[in-house]
């Protein structure tokens, strides 16, 4: 039997951040993208943090978040 290999959390920090801004993109929602490159990795930092490793659930919070606070924020900075 082979070896399960370890996703690296770097690996899944890239993996989760790649499918939120894919996602993001495709749909028109991306806004800022500095914005929203900061956002995203904090979302996805801050639930590894406290040991999430899924990266779907990861990238779909990370959107879920990212969403909202776009849709609070003044249309000067979420653009």
């Amino acid at each position: 039997m082979l070896p399960v290999m370890a996703e690296t959390l770097s690996q899944l920090v890239a993996d989760s951040f790649e499918i939120a801004w894919d996602y993001l993109e495709a749909t028109g929602e991306l806004g800022n993208p500095d914005i929203a490159a900061n956002h995203l990795l904090d979302t996805i930092e801050a639930m590894i943090r406290c040991g999430e490793r899924r990266r779907l659930l990861l990238s779909n919070n990370a959107i879920t978040a990212y969403q909202r606070f776009r849709a609070e924020q003044p249309l000067s900075l979420a653009s």
